[in-house]
């Protein structure tokens, strides 16, 4: 059991809705820790679309989705928040009341959270890895299959496959070559969709005889007691091999579910998390959902949408976090106490 962790509010999601949030949290004194799925800050933006233009953020008539997510964490340094990325919020338990909310958050990586407010900035849900069409697959996950790293340790002196065409996929056999006993990547072509560099390094290292490519795909595997032995390749001309295989890492994308938001005692329309529009809380005191998550009568699902609910949520929960003290409205362009805070004054 990892030690616990005391922070004001967990933010579950660390997309455009939950980074501007913190800010808002910031300018109020609040502290927050971020929790996402994904290796990065962006959610959707950086995951689907960095390179595609967005022409709806006020005051930037075009930014990229990776040039937004950047913008965002380069406004919210002044405040230091701490990400949890590669873990998914497995439990949330309730251990306070109603007039003062106290929550205990787990992830699957075994990190516990204690906080006073939880904002939930899921986007349509968590991203989930798509899993490859291998029988008993299941038996293996988190033991030998993996879908992201979360410690490079676990695939040093391992012989490693990786399956697929895409940045993750190359990326990762480009990181853990150095450490890995052997390596070989698996792609049904010899096209790929990943960063022309990084399909060049893997090319050298393929010629240098370091790392091995099949073209192909993996239709079975061979193991015992959740670990690996042998990954069944079934190559484009129909053959089959068997490549040695105690790291199976398949990256077949990403596909968007609600996860354990479903089991957290919220109520939920279609998939959704309802909300008042005067604060954007739930059902449940002390929680609370911004962005594409939520719903309420007149909702869009649109970027600066998150960012108005953001700044609402962060005015209740400075209630929650400081009950005894007086909220007083400021201005960023009149207060000097928030341009301090921002190191702008």
């Amino acid at each position: 059991m990892s030690e616990m962790i005391e922070t004001d509010v967990v933010i579950v999601g660390a997309g455009p809705a939950g980074l501007f949030t913190v800010f808002e949290l910031g300018l109020l004194d609040i502290r927050a820790h971020l929790i996402d799925i994904l290796p990065r800050a962006g959610g959707q933006c950086s995951e689907l679309y960095p390179e595609k233009p967005i022409y709806d953020i006020p005051g930037l008539p075009m930014v990229t989705g990776q040039q937004l997510t950047d913008n965002l964490l380069k406004q919210i340094e002044p405040f230091g928040p701490t990400f949890h990325f590669n873990e998914m919020v497995e439990t949330l338990q309730s251990v306070g009341t109603a007039e003062a909310p106290s929550f205990i958050v787990g992830t699957d990586a075994g990190t516990r959270l204690k906080a006073k407010v939880v904002i939930v900035a899921a986007g349509g849900g968590s991203f989930q890895p798509k899993k490859p069409p291998i029988p008993g697959i299941e038996s293996y996950e988190h033991k030998s299959v993996f879908y992201a790293v979360r410690r490079m340790e676990d695939f040093r002196d391992r012989d490693v496959v990786i399956v697929g065409g895409g940045d993750s996929a190359l990326d990762w056999t480009l990181n853990l070559q150095p450490v890995a006993k052997s390596l070989t990547l698996v792609h049904r072509r010899d096209a790929f969709r990943a960063a022309p560099h990084s399909v060049n390094a893997m090319q050298e290292l393929v010629a240098s005889g370091k790392i091995s490519f099949k073209l192909g795909q993996v239709t079975d595997v061979k193991g015992a007691d959740g670990q690996l032995s042998t990954a069944i390749l079934k190559g484009n001309d129909g053959s089959e091999t068997e490549l040695p295989c105690q790291r199976l890492m398949p990256f077949f994308g990403l596909t968007m579910k609600l996860g354990p938001v479903a089991d957290w005692g919220l109520n939920l329309h279609e998939n959704l998390v309802p909300v008042d529009t005067e604060k954007f809380e739930t059902n449940h005191p002390g929680i609370f959902a911004v962005g594409d998550i939520n719903t309420y009568p007149g909702k869009l699902k649109l970027i600066l949408c998150g960012f108005h609910e953001g700044a609402l949520a962060a005015q209740r929960a400075h209630r929650y976090i400081y009950p005894e003290k007086k909220l007083l409205f400021q201005y960023t362009t009149s207060s000097t106490n928030l341009q301090k805070k921002l190191g702008v004054s």
